[in-house]
């Protein structure tokens, strides 16, 4: 199968199957703030407003990594970044593998000429690195987008499921280590859905990541979809076995913030709604990061990611109201979550 039948298997198994993780939760629910009745504010004043790699945004949100590769792709991602652009929020596109092997669906990525000032994450899978990618093809899929900055995903579980994964991770942090060191512009290192723990947070700091995505456990399952289009009952059995592996989302944020103050932190996995945004800020987070909830609304229109934003960003505006903080800043320092 070609990677860009795969991309639009993903695409519709992720939009019409039930992916999600069941057991085992984003860990959101364990979490309530404290209601402040008198936030001593005025709703209007309440500023959303953040910085991520050094570029402002209009709120804490990253329209996650999801597609490219096919022209229903080509049409989410223009979607996206039309919407991502009129808010000032941040973007990443899905990995760009295919791009690079046929510079034909190239096109299917490039949102700059729609969203020409918002912050864009180029995507490529860090296994990669060890079949035969190098500097120059990070530096490629920087270029074709106009990025400004390299996400490198990491899905070993992933890659153990589906027909013919690559599944040679054997010496991946010094290749990590040397596109940190070579490439012109910062790094992010990405899980796509069973997390990142504190202790390989450190060595992915420690080998030069500008930033962490957590992408915890919670969200889409990608063993699940996997075991939707599994090839063999042995790739389908270990999807299912799979299904809910991984570290819940609040747990990468609380332990990754504690072993770095500074860290560009984004909370992603399971992260559903404006409260589920907010509670990964009050845990540590810099943003959150959703793919589901925009795929599903860019596969509509325009118009229904712009009302989605809109609901993310009241949502947000209101925890603050009814907190009593009146900026992302206060609501970190503010210990009004339980």
């Amino acid at each position: 199968m070609s990677t860009v039948q795969r991309k639009a298997e993903h695409i519709r198994i992720c939009l019409e199957s039930d992916v999600q993780f069941k057991t085992q939760g984003s860990g959101f629910d364990r979490y309530q703030f404290t209601h402040s009745c008198l936030p001593e504010l005025d709703y209007q004043d309440i500023d959303l407003t953040t910085n991520l790699l050094g570029k402002q945004l209009g709120a804490p949100i990253l329209i996650s990594s999801m597609t490219g590769g096919t022209q229903q792709a080509k049409e989410i991602n223009y979607r996206l970044a039309e919407a991502a652009q009129e808010y000032k929020l941040a973007m990443g596109v899905g990995s760009q593998r295919v791009a690079i092997e046929k510079p034909d669906v190239a096109d299917t990525f490039q949102v700059r000429k729609v969203a020409p000032d918002i912050l864009l994450l180029a995507n490529l899978g860090a296994v990669q690195l060890n079949y035969r990618y190098g500097i120059a093809e990070c530096l490629r899929a920087v270029e074709l987008l106009e990025a400004d900055a390299l996400i490198l995903h990491l899905n070993p579980l992933q890659e153990c499921i589906q027909p013919h994964g690559d599944t040679n991770f054997k010496g991946l942090l010094d290749r990590i280590a040397t596109v940190c060191q070579q490439l012109p512009v910062p790094v992010i290192v990405k899980e796509v859905g069973n997390g990142i723990s504190a202790s390989m947070a450190q060595q992915l700091i420690a080998a030069g990541v500008s930033g962490i995505d957590v992408a915890g456990a919670g969200g889409t399952s990608w063993a699940k979809v996997e075991s939707e289009r599994a090839q063999t009952a042995l790739q389908r059995r270990l999807g299912e076995t799979f299904a809910d592996w991984g570290i819940p989302t609040t747990e990468c944020i609380t332990t990754i913030r504690q072993i770095s103050p500074t860290l560009s932190l984004i909370a992603s996995g399971g992260v559903r709604n404006g409260l589920d945004i907010a509670k990964s800020i009050a845990l540590g987070a810099d943003v959150a990061g959703l793919a589901l909830p925009f795929l599903q609304a860019a596969d509509s229109s325009t118009a229904a990611v712009t009302e989605l934003v809109q609901i993310l960003m009241a949502e947000i505006q209101t925890v603050l109201f009814c907190t009593g903080n009146s900026d992302l800043a206060a609501l970190k320092q503010s210990n009004c979550l339980h």
